[in-house]
């Protein structure tokens, strides 16, 4: 599997459309551009699991599915015990509701020799002797003594009736809880297996389809591409040679190396895409004849596999069309890899080369539109990629009076400022890659 950058068209698209968006809200000419620098760190994709894997991890999913059927079943033999008349806790609370109620009867007869007590102590006369009134004291004294504790004893029995129904309560309603929460699991587990099996059935005609295939590339620090030798401009009807460093920093072999090298060019304008003017070639001290870069921007067959620390040299030429008006140009040079047992990786940023393109000699360049007094310099953005080298900047000319007022010559200037700063900017697109497999990489 090699990894394919969708490039062409996508530069072609962020460099042309800011010139047709400026020409049709030119009220919006003084806005300045955000060039705060992309911090984000790069995105990387975790490894792929195996079939292998997946078939262990559907086994250890079914597993806990068994497992949690036997437990729901626990759980629902739990809800039957604490709900049964015959549960410890139910019979314990039943003698305590039975021995408080003994208790308050017994309360209520006390109160109630309390009261006869009392009334035979009122019914005694003046005849009655000294030793009838003294028992009659006497009883309702031990009356009232014996409903006091009964009263106790009544109040403690209730106490302990209440907290033996109360945890009676509590061992019903936790066996509901956990029968729940048992029932939930088993859902769970049975959508964990059903996930599994899926995942599996998935990479089983993944790998029928792409055998050996893998699509956890990542991105690769340690493997760097440098350019040197592209000057700064060029011109049309001439081939300028230049060459790419690829450099193995990590601390892995890598089985096969592969460049990537992509070219983009503007008119002055920066509206008109001309990068049809320019090709690009390439040859090695193994094979010095000049190869044409293929359609996706690649060159397949220039480095093959490097080892830890090794280095690689690629030779490029670009051809520059005698048509080829004057502009600016990019290259965009990066590096990805593909090793035998199907892992891969590729450069996180591309080197990104501005030049200026000059007109051939005898060609007129186009006249350039008149440009007010006040100036300023178009900002380079860049996101995720490495500027190396530069050309000449187009400035950007235009007053706040001509934005505001929706000149057409405030316009045309915006679109010459952009062309620059866009097609700066347009290497970030660089980072929008698609993975390919088999005759398709």
């Amino acid at each position: 599997m090699k990894i394919r950058r969708i490039l062409a068209t996508a530069v072609a698209v962020a460099v042309t459309t800011p010139a047709v968006a400026l020409s049709v809200t030119p009220a919006f000419a003084d806005t300045k551009p955000d060039t705060k620098p992309d911090t984000r760190p790069a995105a990387q994709t975790p490894a792929k699991p195996t079939v292998e894997e997946l078939e262990k991890a559907l086994a250890e999913a079914e597993k806990a599915y068994d497992a949690a059927v036997l437990a729901e079943r626990s759980a629902n033999d739990a809800v039957e015990a604490a709900v049964s008349d015959t549960a410890p806790l139910t019979v314990a609370a039943k003698a305590a509701r039975k021995a408080a109620e003994e208790a308050a009867a017994a309360k209520t007869n006390a109160d109630k020799a309390v009261t006869d007590a009392q009334t035979a102590l009122d019914a005694l006369t003046e005849e009655a002797t000294e030793a009838e009134r003294t028992a009659a004291e006497k009883a309702l004294a031990d009356a009232k003594t014996a409903a006091a504790t009964a009263a106790t004893t009544a109040t403690t029995a209730e106490a302990e009736a209440e907290a033996a129904d109360e945890l009676a309560d509590d061992a019903r309603v936790a066996a509901f809880k956990a029968l729940a929460k048992a029932q939930n699991a088993t859902k769970e587990a049975l959508a964990a297996v059903t996930a599994a099996e899926a995942a599996l059935e998935r990479a089983k005609k993944e790998e029928e389809e792409n055998p050996g295939g893998g699509d956890g590339c990542l991105d690769e620090p340690g493997l760097t591409t440098v350019v040197k030798g592209l000057p700064s401009k060029v011109t049309a009807g001439t081939a300028t040679t230049f060459s790419v460093r690829v450099t193995n920093g990590t601390d892995k072999h890598l089985d096969q190396v592969i460049t990537y090298a992509g070219v983009h060019a503007t008119d002055k304008s920066g509206a008109k895409d001309i990068a049809k003017y320019l090709k690009l070639t390439w040859s090695t001290a193994a094979s010095p004849k000049w190869q044409a870069v293929d359609d996706d921007h690649y060159i397949d067959d220039a480095i093959g596999a490097l080892k830890p620390g090794e280095k690689a040299d690629v030779r490029l030429r670009l051809d520059v069309d005698a048509k080829t008006p004057a502009g600016q140009g990019l290259t965009f040079i990066a590096g990805d890899y593909l090793n035998e047992d199907g892992t891969c990786g590729l450069t996180p940023d591309a080197a990104v080369n501005e030049f200026d393109i000059e007109a051939a000699a005898g060609k007129p360049s186009p006249k350039p539109t008149p440009k007010p007094s006040t100036s300023t310099t178009a900002p380079a953005a860049g996101n995720g990629v490495t500027p190396q080298g530069s050309g000449t900047s187009v400035p950007a000319t235009t007053t706040s009076t001509l934005a505001a007022t929706g000149s057409s010559d405030a316009t045309t200037q915006l679109a010459l400022a952009s062309g620059a700063a866009v097609a700066l900017g347009a290497g970030a697109m660089f980072l929008v890659r698609r993975r390919k497999s088999g005759a398709d990489a």
